[in-house]
């Protein structure tokens, strides 16, 4: 009588063992699984699409998703448009003022009250939101790129051009920020916002130069960039195209971030007199002049610190939440 053959037991082909068997029985998963993702076709954005994003535009995936970002952004756009034309939400003069209606409580027309020189706060808080907003932005696009092309050139070449920028800068750090500002702002004389800019500038660059020095010499080590010199690329082309794309991220970071210090440092520096002087409309100005009469009237306080705090915060918000897009480590 013939031999009945043994039943086939399913798992003996896919159990995992010591033997060659288990390692071919996972190779021929593997392969099936390959081939069945080929038959589905790339995925959109994976290996094998043609469309793998970089670092930018995942940050961007991610920030899109992110709802401290929208936040953040929606509320800066809308700080922007009032400082570009402050006209369309508050169409008075902000330098008109009718000393009958001095430290006046809000009223029809004018919701936030009066100040003691009888101007409109509604109109002084709007308007004050340029003058603000463009030393933040004048000053760290100045600060960025000061402080990106010292720290990128000293973290590139290093040597004793690397060792005198990082004392320099160790002179810098060195300086207190409010007395800085007294020395510095105390001999200008003139009522436009370049002097504050300048001042900032000078103080803000050491600490981005020293985020770029580091970018720079972590990216310079990578081996794209040892293969583009061993083709014969030079420095400029190196630093341009190479270094620097991959660089900038962290650089982005610290300024988004240091732009709301920048606006609150303005604000201080007007606060105590030496930063923006009248006839400028400057939210530290209101608030110097209103903190003499902040029982009397506190609605002068209220409008001008709140309209600060919220754009600093803002831009500190913003300046997180761009960092945790851009740092692999948080993903």
């Amino acid at each position: 009588m013939p031999e009945q053959p043994a039943p086939h037991d399913p798992g003996a082909d896919t159990a995992v063992g010591p033997a060659a068997g288990g390692a071919m029985a996972v190779a021929t998963d593997d392969a099936g699984t390959l081939q069945r993702s080929l038959d589905q076709g790339p995925v959109p954005g994976g290996p094998g699409s043609g469309k793998a994003r970089s670092l930018w535009s995942d940050a961007w995936h991610d920030l899109r998703r992110n709802p401290v970002f929208v936040a953040s952004a929606l509320v800066i756009a809308f700080l922007l448009l009032i400082a570009v034309w402050p006209q369309s939400i508050a169409p008075g003069n902000p330098l008109s003022c009718d000393l009958a209606m001095a430290q006046d409580g809000p009223s029809p027309g004018h919701p936030f009250g009066f100040d003691t020189q009888g101007c409109d706060v509604y109109t002084r808080t709007v308007h004050g939101a340029r003058a603000s907003i463009t030393v933040g932005l004048c000053a760290t696009a100045g600060a960025a790129l000061l402080g990106s092309v010292l720290g990128g050139l000293a973290g590139y070449y290093g040597g004793w051009w690397d060792a005198l920028l990082s004392r320099l800068a160790d002179v810098f750090f060195g300086i207190p920020v409010i007395l800085g500002g007294l020395v510095f702002l105390s001999v200008v004389t003139s009522d436009t916002v370049w002097p504050v800019v300048g001042f900032i500038v000078l103080l803000g660059w050491p600490q981005i130069s020293r985020i770029a020095r580091g970018a720079v010499v972590g990216a310079k080590q990578h081996d794209y960039v040892q293969a583009a010199r061993s083709l014969g690329a030079g420095h400029t082309r190196l630093l341009l195209r190479h270094i620097a794309p991959n660089a900038v991220a962290p650089v982005i970071v610290v300024a988004t971030i240091a732009l709301g210090t920048y606006i609150a440092l303005e604000a201080t520096l007007s606060f105590i007199g030496v930063g923006l002087r009248p006839p400028t409309v400057s939210w530290g100005i209101d608030i110097s002049n209103a903190s003499t009469q902040i029982r009397n009237a506190p609605h002068m306080l209220l409008w001008p610190a709140g309209a600060l705090s919220i754009t600093v915060l803002s831009f500190i918000m913003l300046g997180d939440a761009v960092r945790d897009a851009l740092d692999p480590k948080l993903r």
